[in-house]
């Protein structure tokens, strides 16, 4: 049957190929050959051809050429590989770190050493020692100031980084090598949390059988290898994942080393301004945070001036950032920082060095506790005692001088209230010259040798000869003192010989008591340095210290008992009510007969009103004292009291260099005028403690107020059990 009558329907295979309609595709042609046309919309019959493959090189430049594209496809495999197994082991690590990292209150305080706080006699805070840590501050608790120094100054990207920052690490070793340092020396790059992880030492905490010391302890903390680098790094992370950025900060605010004692930034806002670090202003904000590049060298108490300057970049910083206007910035600027009054004090000076060494080295020097300690410095005649020294070397010694002078203070009961230790006033842990330096006494010696002549009986009218001696002294030869003028003046009472300072009635007197006398009375006042053991003990031969020998002065003034000078009056440990210690010191036992003593400070207030210390006279109050010069006038003393307080003066030279023109009555006597003015300064006037025997008609070496004739000696003994019983010859 015929069908062509019926409707072909189309074929789309005719349509796609080349040739006659309705045919195949041309014989010996593949369907992807060249010759076929690409489809271009659902009625078009477009063709598009095919690129060719590359062609690939043949022979030795291919096979250089499929070894490269090997090596590549190795190396990219194992570098992603590898790379994810780092990135594995760093999380882990970072997992790890953050779970034995300990709740956020144990990370604030990690002091290895406590805090020694000085109070005054008033109960004011005056000095600090140790490792201050003034309390625990918080990002939320600070002044707001202070928080935006610190990230202005340390980490500007503080709160957008994961704990580290590459940009500024790269900055970092970037600017290392062009100063010519290695890589990681120098700057660091480090953020706050990598220094805040510095801070905790990775987490290792401080033994001692690990590090000799906390100095080591410390340094290896700060060590800048490359694999301290990658655990720091770790560890900051760790920081990142276990505590809020503020926490961090937190941590970092309370642990950070600030200069001068102060760990943290609450102990250092206490230690230079005297307020709590919520309080602090935008400059003291700014010179807080100056701290933390170099604490010591910018520390306002070491140089003011190059703290303030530091303040001022700070300053500026804060401005650029928008943490301060301009108006505000200009202001901070133009008034800077300024410390408080303890603070510009060094520190208590030598009176807080003083304390410290007197006290047990567990509670002081070594403590491991925060401990607090009442002391007997009154800050007033601190200053009096500075100021007054002051006067006499900026008015009356050469500029250039190396002269060195020191001042003590006490009450006569040997409670030290002020302290200089040399021209130097404003320091700490220096050289203590009132304390630590032993000096010959010369004549400051010699009141020792006059109680003990009081104590046997002999009195102020007993007469003695100043004329020409010579003592054959075993295993030295003849010995012949002389007087400083090198003058004789006949037969003189004992007022008139002390009076005066002669030197060879003090070694007669000294003979006729006993030297052993002397030195007993001398040792039971409070002179604990070796005494010499010849005759020139009466002239002061021996080594003493100057707050020595102004206690020894002290029992005589509070009518003849021994004082240990004191400045520690009460420790305990702080919070605490109870007091761990009590006074180390105060008034002992009797030396001589009060008697005794208000006689001899009649004839040492004669030594003021008469004699060789009348440059130490005061206009309102009745002083008695001493001068004392030594062999070349290596030494010059001035030592003296009046009816509230004793004070002694030291000059000389740290190498023993002979002074220029300087005795015990001039300088030193100036000195202790020009202090004793100013600590009298609205004190109301009292008399010594004196007396003055009259002088009997028939006494002997007297006839008729002649002083001419030659003294009776008598035996020490025998003289007191005269005067004891009331015999007379």
């Amino acid at each position: 049957m015929s069908d062509s009558g019926r409707r072909k329907p189309p074929l789309v295979a005719d349509r796609r190929f080349a040739g006659g309609k309705g045919k195949g595709p041309a014989k010996g042609k593949s369907r992807t050959g060249g010759g076929r046309k690409a489809s271009s919309g659902r009625g078009g019959s477009k063709s598009r051809r095919r690129s060719p493959a590359p062609r690939r090189p043949r022979g030795p430049l291919g096979l250089l050429t499929a070894f490269i594209r090997w090596i590549f496809r190795l190396v990219f495999g194992m570098a992603w590989r590898l790379s994810l197994v780092i990135v594995l082991i760093i999380a882990l690590a970072v997992a790890y770190s953050a779970s034995t990292m300990p709740p956020l209150e144990a990370q604030l305080d990690g002091r290895a050493r406590g805090s020694v706080t000085m109070l005054d006699r008033e109960g004011q805070v005056f000095a600090w020692r140790g490792d201050q840590f003034g309390g625990v501050v918080t990002a939320e608790t600070v002044s707001p100031h202070l928080k935006n120094a610190i990230v202005a100054t340390e980490d500007k990207r503080f709160y957008s980084h994961f704990g580290i920052s590459p940009r500024g690490i790269a900055s970092a070793i970037r600017i290392n090598l062009r100063e010519g340092r290695g890589p990681l020396s120098g700057h660091g790059g480090s953020t706050i949390t990598q220094q805040t992880a510095k801070l905790l030492c990775l987490g290792d905490p401080y033994d001692p059988d690990l590090w000799d010391n906390e100095t080591a302890y410390e340094s290896d903390c700060r060590q800048t290898t490359l694999w301290r680098k990658i655990r720091e790094a770790i560890y900051a992370m760790g920081l990142e994942t276990a505590y809020s950025k503020d926490e961090i900060l937190t941590i970092y605010m309370n642990r950070a080393f600030l200069g001068a004692g102060a760990r943290g930034f609450e102990a250092a806002s206490q230690r230079y301004f005297g307020k709590s670090a919520a309080d602090v202003t935008p400059a003291e904000a700014a010179m807080l945070a100056g701290l933390l590049v170099a604490p010591t060298r910018y520390a306002p108490t070491a140089d003011l001036a190059r703290s303030q300057n530091r303040a001022g970049v700070i300053v500026r910083l804060m401005e650029e950032q928008d943490y301060l206007t301009a108006a505000q910035a200009d202001a901070a600027i133009a008034n800077p920082a300024e410390l408080s009054e303890a603070a510009e004090a060094k520190a208590g000076g030598y009176f807080a060095d003083w304390v410290m060494s007197s006290g047990p080295e567990y509670l002081t020097r070594k403590t491991t506790e925060d401990v607090v300690i009442r002391t007997t410095l009154d800050q007033r005649l601190q200053k009096a005692a500075e100021d007054g020294m002051k006067a006499i070397f900026e008015n009356k010694v050469k500029e250039g001088s190396k002269a060195q002078a020191a001042v003590v203070v006490m009450s006569a009961d040997g409670a030290v209230r002020a302290m200089v230790g040399g021209r130097r006033t404003k320091v700490s842990g220096a050289f203590n010259r009132a304390t630590q330096a032993l000096r010959q006494t010369g004549s400051a010696f010699k009141p020792f040798v006059y109680a003990t002549a009081l104590e046997l009986g002999y009195h102020w009218y007993d007469t003695v000869e100043d004329t020409p001696l010579t003592i054959n002294i075993p295993g030295s030869g003849p010995w012949s003192p002389d007087n400083y003028d090198r003058k004789f003046r006949g037969t003189v009472t004992m007022a008139q010989a002390l009076q005066g300072s002669l030197n060879i009635p003090a070694v007669r007197i000294a003979e006729s008591v006993g030297l052993e006398n002397v030195r007993k009375i001398a040792a039971d006042f409070g002179i604990q340095s070796d005494l010499a053991q010849g005759p020139a003990l009466a002239l002061g031969a021996s080594e003493s210290t100057l707050i020595e020998m102004t206690g020894a002065y002290a029992g005589i003034l509070n009518g003849g008992s021994s004082v240990t000078p004191y400045g520690l009056v009460e420790l305990r440990l702080q919070g605490q009510s109870e007091p761990l210690m009590d006074a180390t010191g105060g008034i002992g036992e009797r030396v001589i007969r009060e008697a005794a003593a208000r006689e001899l400070i009649w004839m040492m207030n004669n030594v003021v009103t008469q004699g060789t210390g009348g440059r130490a006279a005061l206009p309102n109050h009745q002083a008695a004292g001493k001068t004392g010069t030594t062999s070349a006038a290596r030494d010059a003393w001035f030592i003296g009291f009046t009816a509230d307080y004793v004070a002694g003066v030291w000059m000389g030279y740290d190498d023993n260099t002979p002074l220029t023109g300087v005795t015990g009555s001039g300088l030193p006597a100036e000195i202790w005028h020009e202090v004793m003015v100013r600590v009298h300064e609205g004190v109301e006037p009292r008399p010594l403690p004196m007396a003055r025997p009259e002088r009997p008609a028939d006494a002997p070496g007297f006839t008729n107020g002649n002083q001419g004739q030659q003294p009776q000696r008598q035996d020490p003994i025998e003289r007191l059990l005269r005067n004891l019983f009331g015999i007379r010859n």
